[in-house]
């Protein structure tokens, strides 16, 4: 099953509640952190929310 690389690359500071929840529902805290994920429906549609603040690959 594939797998998707996720990693946080800007801050959530000034973020929507939504943003913001959606990063720390991902697993992610600090700027640079790295997560591996499983590559479904659902974690896709949370990158899109938050996709100007993580960066996403397939591994």
């Amino acid at each position: 099953m594939a797998e998707l690389k996720i990693t946080l690359v800007k801050s959530t500071n000034k973020a929507g509640s939504k943003q913001t929840a959606t990063v720390k529902a991902l697993g992610l805290h600090k700027i640079g952190q790295t997560v591996v994920k499983a590559d479904n429906g659902a974690t896709r549609g949370m990158v899109r929310t938050a996709s100007h603040y993580v960066t996403c690959e397939e591994v």
